[in-house]
Parts: C-alpha cells; structure tokens; sequence
C-alpha cells in the first residue's frame, strides 16, 4: 500500500480520480484521498455491496413501500425512521463521491445518472421520513447536487457543440435552485449561494458562445448604439432590421 500510495501523490488543489482495470479485467474508478484511496464500482452501487440483496438501499426502500402500498391500498403509514434515513445518507455519499470522481475524467453520462439518483433519494427521504430534521440531513444538499447535475448535462451538450442546449440546462438549475431557496424561506443566499454565483457565471459565458441569427446580432447592436447614443448608426440598423423582418416568411 506505501508503494502504491507513493506512485500516486495526492494533490489538494485538485480532484484526484482516474480509471483502472482490476486483475479480472474489470474497468472501475479510484479516487485518491490525503489517507488513501479509494476505489469504486463504475455501475452499481460504489462499494459493490448488495444490501438486503438489493442494488442500493434506495432500491430496497422503494420495494418496501410498494409492498406497503400492495398490502394498504395506500401509502398512508410508511415511514422512514432514523435509521433508515442514515443509511440512505450515507449511501447518498458514496455516489457523490463516484460522480465527483467521474467529473473529472468527464464520463458526463455517469454523472448526469448518480446525480439524478442522488437528486430522487432527497426527494424520496422528504415526502417519508419520520420528522423534518431527517429530511433534511440529504435535502440541504439539493442545490449543490443541482448544481453538478447541470454541469454534466451541460458539458455533455458542450461535447456535441450544442451552446443552445448547454445554456438551457443551467438556465432550468438556475430556477430550480432559486425556487428552492426561496420555497425554504433562505432569500437571504439568493445572491450568496455559490452554486448560483457559478452557474449565473457561466451562464454568462455560454451566452457568448450561443450562435445567433443576423436578425438577433443586428437587434443587439441596435440596442448598443441606442446606449451610446450613436443615433445614427441606431437608424441604419433599425433600417436593416425591418428590411429582414419584411422578408420573413408570413
């Protein structure tokens, strides 16, 4: 374990991850830490454990409330107590830690999944557990998981040269995150959170890079010249604008 801990120096400025093929020839991702390393599933639940003979405990839970539902007609009376609520949190954990790991080496699709099960399982613990401290154990993680699952489905769009795209996924977090903040009474982060200070960067940046029709550039510059009080380079555009518009079909 030295040896291999040797052969990969941890760096704190940065999210140590990489893949390797294990000696059954089996792909899976390792994240180093500053006391070791650890090593994860690529599908699955991360540590390979089956709990109850399940994929995940999120798994096992919902097989327990259909079978509440089956049997009451309703899901009037499920629960989950204290227990449960922390296994799911601390499964919750290894995938966050699985799909920070598969950010940085940009399995886009992988992430966009753990974040949307990660995104489900807050959903999941509020509607059922037993008292709202539970709930929120996971639930005040909800805007940072946002967050990333934007991201992916962002630079997943990137990838393919889709601006448009990209800029809409931020552009819904972006609302998702106010309305969230706002619907648990925390105005007060709306211009402090730092998932919205990235995401309404960046958002700014991809506007750059959105193509935009010549009907759009010219309406832009119009609007620049108004501003500078070019007024008459304001008309030419203006000219130019109704003289598009005129053409477009009716």
């Amino acid at each position: 374990m030295t040896s291999l801990l040797a052969s990969w120096p941890f760096d704190p400025s940065r999210i140590n991850a990489r893949f390797i093929t294990d000696e059954g020839g089996k792909r899976k991702v390792q994240l180093r830490l500053d006391l070791g390393i650890m090593q994860m599933e690529l599908d699955g639940r991360p540590d390979g454990t089956r709990p109850e003979d399940e994929e995940s405990w999120f798994e096992y839970y919902q097989g327990k409330l259909e079978a509440h539902r089956s049997l009451h007609e309703s899901e009037d009376g499920f629960q989950l107590n204290a227990e449960d609520c922390s296994r799911l949190h601390h499964e919750a954990v290894q995938y966050y830690h699985r799909y920070l790991s598969l950010f940085q080496l940009e399995d886009w699709t992988r992430v966009i999944r753990d974040t949307q099960r990660n995104l489900s399982v807050f959903e999941f613990v509020s509607r059922y557990a037993q008292h709202e401290d539970l709930a929120w154990m996971l639930r005040q993680f909800t805007p940072y998981v946002l967050m990333m699952h934007s991201r992916a489905k962002a630079m997943l769009s990137i990838s393919k040269s889709d601006f448009s795209g990209a800029l809409r996924h931020v552009d819904k977090a972006i609302a998702k995150i106010t309305a969230f903040l706002t619907n648990h009474g925390a105005d007060e982060m709306l211009d402090s959170s730092p998932e919205l200070t990235f995401l309404k960067s960046w958002q700014t940046d991809l506007k750059k890079q959105v193509p935009v029709s010549p009907e759009e550039k010219i309406e832009r510059d119009l609007q620049e010249a108004i501003r500078l009080e070019e007024y008459e380079k304001a008309a030419a555009l203006r000219d130019q604008l109704l003289a598009l518009q005129s053409t477009r079909p009716r």
